[in-house]
């Protein structure tokens, strides 16, 4: 499914955050969100996946949503948000509780997205007893459970350190080749935003516009090879030249707070 955004606009009150936001993610396509703290991602985020109401502009999904999708758009959050008391199997079943499925379907697309996120031999397990990169997989395979048209993935790394980053970003990478699903990911991380992005989306300082949108041309499967790297370092370093300044004056303005 196809996700178009025209002019979109928002204001907290006489607070503006957005202001004419206009881009695309073509259906199967990430489409990385980044710019300075303060700058509206999350609340673009929030309008897209309908937590917010739309004041201006238009945002609109084209084309027809896979097979056996339950849930259009689907958000996977920083907080892991699962239920202490339940598995690792029951977690990612809650999703699936209030659809018309039979119990043999339900358990076959617990087991089935449990496989696919490397938890199979963890579906009995508590959170508890979970590292956080396992916890987060229970939240990714919970949302690709109901086969969404379009994921919404707000930062759901930043919470676990840098080792577990990486091979979280490896299995995004594997779910993605077989999945295929829209997404739209809002990170802080620019090695993120070049690992896993089609395209790069830079916002501007509060009220976020756009800033420019940079491609990224190698496929992501071929990304981690060394012969990328220069390539990929010079992707990181344009956006963060793209806003460093902006970055730096958000940052003083949340000390001053």
């Amino acid at each position: 499914m196809q996700l178009v955004l025209e002019e979109v606009g928002y204001a907290y009150g006489d607070l503006p955050v957005l202001d004419k936001i206009s881009f695309s993610v073509a259906e199967g396509e990430t489409a990385a969100l980044i710019g300075p703290s303060g700058c509206g991602k999350s609340t673009l985020l929030n309008l897209v996946g309908g937590l917010l109401q739309q004041q201006r502009g238009r945002i609109a999904s084209h084309g027809a949503p896979p097979p056996g999708c339950l849930n259009p758009f689907t958000f996977v959050f920083q907080d892991f948000a699962l239920l202490p008391w339940r598995s690792v199997a029951g977690n990612v079943a809650l999703a699936l509780e209030h659809h018309r499925l039979s119990r043999a379907e339900r358990d076959g697309r617990v087991a089935e997205v449990l496989k696919l996120c490397g938890l199979a031999d963890f579906a009995d397990a508590l959170p508890k007893q979970l590292s956080g990169g396992m916890r987060q997989r229970v939240g990714i395979a919970r949302a690709i459970a109901v086969k969404p048209a379009v994921l919404l993935m707000d930062e759901p790394l930043s919470a676990l350190d840098a080792q577990t980053r990486e091979l979280l970003m490896e299995d995004l990478v594997s779910i993605w080749g077989r999945e295929r699903t829209t997404t739209l990911y809002v990170t802080h991380n620019l090695a993120e935003a070049v690992r896993l992005a089609d395209h790069v989306v830079v916002l501007s300082r509060r009220p976020g516009r756009l800033k420019k949108i940079v491609g990224i041309n190698i496929p992501v499967s071929e990304r981690s090879k060394p012969e990328h790297a220069a390539e990929l370092q010079n992707l990181h370093d344009e956006l963060w030249t793209l806003i460093k300044a902006e970055a730096q004056v958000a940052d003083r303005e949340m000390l001053d707070v």
